[in-house]
């Protein structure tokens, strides 16, 4: 068979994804904050952008006004020259120049007026500096300044070391015996049982530090943190021949303690979300609002807008050009997203309106396709659009996500949100006796015959777990 190179015409269709779709599918799946963020970058980098600036409108005056404006010009011009002349200007101004008392106050106040905002802030301690503090102020000799800066080098955020002493002594070229004291003298500063090896080290610090010598007490936190876990105080009180009060008493004691004594100098801030949209209820309907408060609106700069009509040759027209597609494009992406969130979140209150009416007990079973086929578009777009944004309802700030949940069967052969089952177990669990907690399957039989939601026990478990509740053996209160 012989083996010739031919050249041959081929029509065919394919997707391709250029920058600007690629661009305007991320700005899809940004959040707020981001979407500020990307928009302010593309103002520094492209000059034929520029933000709109909303200039205070005041009413345009009537004839009657215009008219008189002259003379009322001029009467106020020469009220204030008379005023200027007759004026008892040391009156006005008092002693405050003259006194040296108010003269000290306005000299001590006057750096504080220069003084930047960031200036004013105090910075949150952290651990290592709050231990490296106290390091500082103890008697340690050089050599065990070392050991100390090591230890606390290796401790993580909740206070714990996670190196082994031997490790630790030859990181610091000591002896196992000068770690030890040095560690010993550091599981006592402030806070009390950082440094600790283990949850157990910690607490008999406290323990000792705090001046408990109970022997039952010491050994209940030894040998029996996990039976304290499990609720296990029966066999306790039965070991120890002690009553159930006085169990209680020692569990008192144990809950004043801190197993996590570093978690105070975490240096996690809080998140605060800014909800992209706000929905409010307006007599019989609810109305959408989107969250544009902080988002600049952006236009053609008209000063290179008429750079590029006058003609500008060479590398600089194909510049400019460059830049004019670019910024179109972003205003028609940012436009494009704001009128997709609008109809997604449109399409999400005719779905859920028993829950901008109710609350999460009426949330009902929805999914992507519901509101992709609802509003025309794909579900892939429905889902980036939905990623990391918010809502402020009646009710409280929602991720959009969270409206979409699985289904379960009622007798009657609808279907309830799993959501909507999440919050009723969790207010069964709220309200029922400590002494004697419901089970999986109380909760699973409750439903059934009160709700007609058809659920099973593992069912039950499963959505127990996901919103962190115990099992019913470990919420069960000490008798």
């Amino acid at each position: 068979m012989a083996l010739e190179l031919r050249q041959q015409l081929k029509l065919s269709q394919q997707l391709v994804m250029t920058p600007q779709l690629q661009q305007a599918i991320k700005l899809l799946q940004l959040s707020r904050l981001e979407l500020m963020e990307t928009v302010q970058q593309e103002l520094l980098e492209n000059p034929l952008l520029e933000e709109v600036v909303i200039e205070d409108e005041r009413p345009a005056p009537t004839m009657a006004e215009e008219s008189r404006a002259p003379d009322a010009t001029q009467e106020e011009g020469a009220m204030q020259r008379e005023l200027l002349k007759t004026a008892e200007w040391d009156d006005y101004i008092g002693d405050f120049a003259s006194t040296s008392r108010q003269a000290t106050v306005r000299e001590y106040e006057a750096p504080e007026e220069g003084m930047s905002f960031e200036a004013r802030l105090a910075s949150k301690t952290s651990l290592d500096g709050h231990l490296s503090w106290q390091i500082n102020l103890s008697p340690f000799t050089p050599a065990q300044r070392v050991i100390a800066a090591s230890i606390v080098g290796n401790l993580d955020g909740m206070g714990y070391l996670q190196s082994t002493v031997e490790e630790i002594a030859e990181d610091a070229q000591a002896s196992v015996p000068e770690v030890e004291v040095v560690l010993y003298a550091l599981q006592r500063f402030d806070p009390v049982g950082v440094a600790a090896r283990t949850p157990k080290e910690c607490l008999l610090v406290q323990l000792e530090f705090y001046g408990y010598t109970d022997p039952v007490l010491i050994e209940i936190v030894s040998e029996h943190l996990e039976d304290l876990e499990k609720k296990r105080y029966k066999p306790l009180a039965k070991k120890f021949k002690i009553t159930m009060e006085e169990i209680k008493e020692y569990l008192d004691i144990i809950q004043t303690l801190d197993p996590l004594p570093g978690s105070h100098f975490s240096s996690s801030d809080p998140v605060y979300v800014s909800p992209d949209a706000y929905v409010y209820k307006y007599g019989d309907d609810f109305v959408i609002v989107l969250n544009e408060d902080g988002l600049p609106k952006l236009q053609l700069s008209p000063y290179y807008s008429g750079d590029m009509a006058r003609g500008s040759g060479g590398k600089d027209k194909d510049y400019f050009q460059d830049k004019m597609r670019s910024a179109q494009w972003l205003m028609k992406s940012l436009y494009q997203r704001q009128r997709t969130l609008f109809k997604v979140l449109e399409s999400i209150v005719k779905f859920q309106r028993d829950f901008f009416e109710v609350g999460v007990t009426k949330l009902k079973p929805l999914i992507l396709k519901d509101v992709a086929d609802d509003i025309g578009m794909h579900e892939s777009t429905v889902s980036r659009i939905t990623t990391s944004k918010y809502v402020a309802t009646p009710h409280g700030i929602y991720e959009l996500k969270f409206f979409f949940n699985s289904s379960l069967e009622l007798d009657d052969g609808t279907s309830v949100g799993s959501e909507s089952v999440k919050a009723l177990i969790k207010q069964l669990i709220s309200g029922e006796n400590h002494k004697k907690p419901v089970s999986d399957e109380q909760i699973a039989d409750i439903l059934k015959q009160k709700l007609q939601v058809n659920i099973a026990r593992r069912t039950v478990a499963k959505y127990r777990m996901a919103m962190g509740i115990e099992s019913s053996s470990k919420r069960k209160a000490v008798l």
